[in-house]
């Protein structure tokens, strides 16, 4: 590094915003008239300026790809990919081998066989693949995307600011008028907090997921299709892992995860408008999440500005603050009872076609359930990037619910309730599953009434009775020949002049 400051600094600025943009910055701050001496005094640029040629290089390296990402975009998503590439590797990935793939395609193809019996809903299309961890997070990465995006744009934007107050604090050492003179200028310092606000939640989400990878054994996780393409995979390294832990046959637990992968990719489907429905109101909820900038002030103050990865750190216990907004709560309430409307169905139509088939395929099922209420990877997943924390009691009386309306009427109309979103089951029915095949046909009933009665009023008849209706046509036939209108033997009676 040179021993001139003003060149330390350029050098770094560089690694960040470019070469052009590092010598406006820069030459904004020589011609302030700031000294030298105090801009070498502030935090950190005494160390930089001991650093070797090869740890500048190294750190230029460094910065270079934490600060890759784009301008117009929140989160450097390019960072947060890679980040779950390597914590996803650790402890090895290993490849996916013919024996594995032909084992996965042959239990998901038996898997839509069995439950050919327990639904209506046909296979779903496209392939059935074994993925690796790799795999997993390529084919899922720009879903996350999808859901973590309006949760980024407040995140980063709290954390930018509080960045932005951290470093004006710094500035009170050089004179305040001075940096916010030069930041001005040259607009450096915002561009610097936006990049480091999008690093910090790229590695936030890289280090969540990653993780997640580790554990998940399908493509889909907590009733959310996290792929763009019809299909159904598993994970055979995951789900090794997963039958040693429980010390379970292999075979038994790779049937049971390949059939609730087949029942929620048939849903997906064969019901149109539910990956919309789901995603719009994840993005409801997301969008409606307040960030508790109290708490990322706090993190920050205690991180070092300078370092992404400890503004990560500092924010690993949670920035996200309850919103009690009736649109948040409305949000909330539409999205948690859909996911458990899935997760529900999901787990009954499972539990029927595995019941003849699986001998510790119960055991399985009630330990999923468990797991879920615990809170597994996936749950404590949703609650590090947005907030989001499931309800078991929810998918457990969704659950009940579809188990009785089946047990009382028929797969079909069972399945029949997935036909628009205005029919399905609503958050205050979930509460009270015993009642709810009664209030709906009750509903159904008055609802043809209406309609009669409505035709009704249309023809003019509207509070006749049959017989009513008979007598009055008896009574406008009197009428008729009485006012020598058309008789029962018709115009032009015999005897009768024209």
């Amino acid at each position: 590094m040179s021993e001139d400051p003003f060149e330390t600094l350029e050098e770094l600025l560089s690694a960040i915003l470019g070469p052009q943009t590092a010598r406006d910055a820069v030459a904004a701050l020589r011609s302030s008239g700031i000294d030298p001496e105090r801009l070498a005094s502030m935090g950190g640029m005494e160390e930089l300026a001991r650093m070797s040629p090869g740890q500048a290089m190294a750190m230029r390296a460094q910065l270079s790809q934490m600060f890759a990402a784009s301008s117009s975009e929140p989160v450097n998503w390019t960072m947060g990919r890679d980040l779950a590439l390597q914590r996803a590797r650790e402890g090895g990935d290993p490849t996916v081998t013919a024996a594995q793939a032909q084992a996965i395609r042959q239990a998901l193809t038996v898997a839509d066989l069995w439950l050919d019996t327990a639904t209506e809903f046909m296979p779903a299309p496209g392939g059935r693949e074994a993925w690796s961890r790799e795999a997993w997070l390529t084919r899922t990465m720009p879903v996350w995307k999808d859901v973590c995006a309006p949760v980024a744009q407040a995140a980063t934007r709290a954390l930018s600011e509080a960045l932005a107050h951290q470093m004006r604090g710094l500035g009170e050492a050089v004179g305040e008028e001075v940096v916010g003179e030069a930041s001005k200028q040259a607009g450096a310092l915002e561009a610097i907090m936006r990049t480091m606000a999008g690093a910090a939640f790229g590695m936030q989400l890289g280090h969540a997921i990653g993780r997640l990878a580790q554990e998940a054994v399908a493509s889909t996780e907590v009733g959310l299709p996290l792929t763009r393409e019809p299909g159904t995979a598993l994970l055979p390294a995951n789900i090794s892992a997963f039958a040693a832990d429980l010390e379970e046959d292999e075979e038994e637990v790779r049937m049971f995860f390949a059939v609730r992968e087949a029942a929620t990719a048939r849903l997906y489907a064969h019901v149109p408008w539910l990956r919309g429905q789901v995603m719009s109101a994840v993005e409801a909820y997301a969008r409606g999440i307040a960030i508790d900038t109290d708490a990322v002030e706090a993190a920050v103050a205690q991180a070092d500005p300078h370092d992404p990865e400890a503004i990560q750190a500092a924010l690993a216990g949670g920035m996200f603050s309850p919103q009690s907004s009736p649109e948040q709560l409305e949000a909330l309430g539409r999205l948690e009872t859909l996911l458990a409307l899935i997760e529900g169905w999901v787990q009954v139509v499972t539990e029927r076609a595995i019941a003849a088939h699986l001998p510790r395929g119960m055991a399985l099922a009630e330990m999923m359930r468990r797991r879920r209420a615990a809170g597994g990877p996936a749950e404590q997943v949703f609650a590090q990037l947005i907030g989001l924390e499931f309800r078991p009691r929810l998918a457990r009386e969704a659950a009940e619910l579809w188990r009785r309306i089946g047990a009382e009427s028929s797969d079909a109309e069972r399945d029949a309730f997935w036909q628009h979103p205005d029919v399905m089951p609503t958050a205050s029915e979930l509460a009270h599953p015993e009642d709810f095949l009664t209030m709906r046909r009750a509903d159904k009933d008055m609802d043809a009434e209406m309609d009669a009665d409505l035709a009704s009023l249309l023809d003019g008849t509207l509070g006749y009775t049959d017989a009513a209706r008979e007598a009055d046509r008896a009574d406008q036939g009197g009428r008729g020949e009485q006012d020598g209108g058309p008789g029962p033997d018709g115009p032009g009676a015999p005897g009768e002049e024209a």
